[in-house]
């Protein structure tokens, strides 16, 4: 199995290893905000919704412009302010209560996370051959799983500095102050990764991802219903597991980070498993199996059980992600890698960002199940697409596994 990582390449190496304090940030940002916004500033369910739902919105606004941008003038500059841009925000959300001001770190975090999106996956596949780059994109989720875990178990830390002497606001806001500064200063390692410069200028109309916009329909139809059911819950788990079983960040904070290191682990076993069931079928059989254990989080009676379902779907759905990434990069024209890159991204991040606000009302409102059962019956629907339109999709990469093995 270890042996698909042996020709990533130096170069693709440290972009992966660039990702790895950012991660932690967002781990521990992304877990504790519903948290965070509602528990410990005191704002209402429906405004801490609306502060994710602004991330996505502006997230969405942006990745096709950005992608565009680093399809002209290079990939590396357009991860790097990203990285800067996404500590800076994670900073600005611990020193103020401002509404306004937390709308406007809010859009700053949707421009990073657009920014990353359309930069970030296509750096990484220009740097490696098509025979790694699943392996590649396995390997960034891999880091990027166990870091964002590691981010997650972080949040105790709040526990530690309350020890100190601070009170529970204070202790949250130094880490995430003490986590905003690693991950800004991390941004140093991607100084190390050369980029050539783009050979031919085009035009505005020439950097639309047009010989891909085929591809680009299908996947985004098939993602998008998806991307809403998992708004719907996903963003939320530390207030769900507040309101459904009476604990706090610091217990389900960890709680959600053993799910991200798991998630890290199964996307370690995503090349073997796509070359001997094929890249589409893997994404298929693993994400309809965790749609299962979507259905059965919310029925259970304590949180431990909760916990235990939570993470193997989490487990079996995150595994079919490096896939899906290598999928879309190996299919669209290298030269539109990011703008196609910010166009799906965009797209599953803007209906994922409107059901967080769904999610975040019904349960306000005590329906502590139903984002869960809607969630279900969307990545259903989601998951049929997806198989109708690339059931007969094969990758160069697959054929001559398949003639190198004979069968």
């Amino acid at each position: 199995m270890f042996g698909d990582y042996r020709n990533i390449g130096n170069e693709g190496l440290l972009i992966i290893a660039s990702t790895i304090m950012p991660s932690i940030a967002t781990g521990m940002f992304f877990t504790d905000l519903a948290y965070f916004l509602t528990n410990v500033q005191g704002f209402s369910d429906l405004f801490m919704g609306s502060i994710i739902m602004v991330m996505g919105v502006s997230m969405v606004a942006l990745s096709l412009p950005l992608g565009m941008v680093s399809d002209y003038f290079g990939r590396k500059g357009m991860l790097m302010l990203s990285n800067a841009i996404a500590s800076i925000s994670i900073m600005l959300f611990a020193i103020t209560v401002d509404q306004s001001a937390l709308i406007g770190a809010a859009i700053l975090m949707g421009v990073s996370e657009a920014g990353w999106s359309a930069s970030g996956s296509a750096f990484l596949a220009d740097k490696v051959s098509d025979s790694s780059r699943t392996p590649a994109f396995s390997l960034m989720s891999f880091v990027g799983g166990l870091a964002f875990g590691i981010g997650s178990f972080t949040i105790p830390a709040v526990i530690v500095f309350e020890g100190l002497g601070y009170n529970n606001k204070d202790a949250h806001i130094i880490l995430y102050i003490a986590i905003g500064v690693l991950s800004l200063i991390s941004t140093l390692i991607l100084l190390k990764v050369k980029e050539e410069k783009t050979k031919k200028k085009r035009s505005i109309r020439e950097l639309l991802p047009r010989r891909s916009k085929g591809i680009l329909i299908k996947y985004v139809s098939a993602g998008f219903l998806i991307a809403f059911g998992a708004g719907m819950v996903v963003p939320l788990m530390t207030r769900w597991f507040n309101l459904a079983y009476g604990i706090t960040d610091a217990i389900s904070g960890p709680i959600i980070g053993i799910s991200d290191l798991l998630i890290g682990l199964a996307c370690l076993t995503a090349p073997a498993l796509a070359r001997r069931m094929g890249l589409i079928k893997a994404i298929v059989v693993t994400q309809g199996i965790s749609t299962l254990f979507m259905f059965l989080t919310p029925l259970s009676s304590t949180y431990i059980i909760a916990s235990v379902v939570y993470t193997i779907r989490a487990f079996l759905m995150n595994m079919a992600n490096p896939l899906q990434q290598s999928m879309i990069m190996g299919l669209v024209v290298k030269e539109e890698r990011g703008a196609a890159s910010g166009i799906s991204s965009a797209l599953w991040r803007l209906p994922n960002a409107f059901s967080t606000s769904i999610g975040a009302w019904l349960m306000g409102l005590g329906l502590l199940a139903m984002p869960f059962f809607l969630a279900t019956a969307l990545y259903i629907v989601s998951i049929l697409i997806f198989w109708a339109f690339f059931r007969n999709v094969a990758f160069p990469e697959e054929k001559e596994y398949i003639n190198l093995n004979g069968n």
